[in-house]
């Protein structure tokens, strides 16, 4: 017989761990893995979200939050905290709100996980999808790549996640002014926050990096402020905690990302972190104090932006890269 698997109690009581935190020692069980990630959140959301005793609007309508939803175990975790912290506030309504960006096999099972988490809440529950605000299906973007890169030196060697990800934050602000939210929540992790930190290091982008989310202290004119309450909660933390409520999450991985940049700076962020725990920490501590001095030097902290000149959508060039990309796909049809 193989030898039996010891595991670890919990570091705050005699109940059997569920994860390992090597950045702080401890062993963790359910229930304090939990208290432990919602006391972190609402440390984030009381930084990140400063509301009045009555957030009401004038007209006596609420504060709303969009959440953003994707089926997932990170969007199930924060609805849920959020749920927790903040539904008993009559002034404040959360809205969960879920984008198909028309994947088959992947959206459709996962879409239904977001929407039954939204109802096990009551939590209203919005969608929308690529083809309701002109844009294609992605396993249609997925099949026309080969021929925009022929068409287009800009567009070779772009992967899926580059077209997705330009045609999701269009959709998720439509979404935000379709139920006129005051604030968009999303699910990003310590891991996805330090992924993206390292990616726009790479590529020197300190300006993008300076744009991360929370937008709520610098807002950018145009889009509704995004908050990210997990953003100091490890990943595995978040699977464990999700595995151990029995929230509904899809578990599949989609069909596009392999390749993806974000894939390599995953493993990157892994292996720093597996060599010296804290790392990712690290990575957002100094993403923290980029901005505060940034905020300190700029005679204008606002971020300069303008409307692009075919939508009206706020971007950095005359045209949008939405609108720029919508083009070369109509090029390929």
């Amino acid at each position: 017989m193989p030898p039996a698997i010891s595991v670890e109690s919990c570091s705050r009581c005699d109940h059997p761990s569920v994860v390992h935190q090597e950045y702080s020692g401890q062993h963790l069980c359910g229930k304090h893995l939990a208290s432990s990630i919602r006391k972190r959140t609402s440390k984030e959301l009381r930084q990140q979200l400063k509301l009045p005793k009555d957030a009401r609007h004038e007209d006596g309508s609420p504060y709303r939050i969009l959440v953003a939803v994707s089926g997932g175990k990170d969007s199930a975790v924060l609805l849920t905290m959020l749920h927790d912290i903040i539904a008993r506030r009559r002034d404040v309504e959360l809205i969960a709100g879920c984008v198909d960006e028309g994947i088959d096999g992947y959206r459709a099972p996962s879409l239904e996980c977001a929407r039954d988490l939204a109802e096990q809440l009551g939590v209203r529950f919005e969608t929308l999808s690529y083809e309701g605000i002109g844009y294609e299906r992605m396993d249609e973007v997925v099949s026309r790549i080969p021929a925009m890169g022929k068409n287009h030196d800009e567009a070779k060697g772009m992967m899926p996640c580059s077209f997705c990800g330009v045609f999701r934050r269009q959709s998720l602000n439509s979404l935000a002014e379709k139920v006129s939210a005051d604030v968009m929540a999303l699910g990003h992790n310590l891991d996805d926050m330090a992924q993206s930190i390292l990616m726009n290091f790479q590529k020197g982008e300190i300006e993008r990096s300076v744009r991360l989310a929370p937008h709520t202290e610098n807002p950018i004119d145009g889009i509704v402020p995004r908050i990210v309450p997990l953003r100091w909660i490890p990943e595995q933390e978040i699977h464990a905690h999700a595995i151990c409520q029995g929230l509904p999450i899809h578990h599949g991985d989609c069909p596009h990302a392999p390749g993806a940049m974000r894939q390599q700076s995953r493993g990157i962020v892994a292996q720093m972190e597996s060599l010296t725990p804290g790392a990712r920490h690290g990575l957002l501590h100094s993403l923290d104090e980029i901005r505060r001095l940034h905020r300190e030097t700029e005679r204008d902290p606002k971020l300069e932006v303008r409307n692009c000149s075919e939508c009206g959508e706020i971007t950095s060039k005359e045209v949008c890269q939405a609108c720029t990309m919508k083009r070369w796909l109509a090029e390929t049809a």
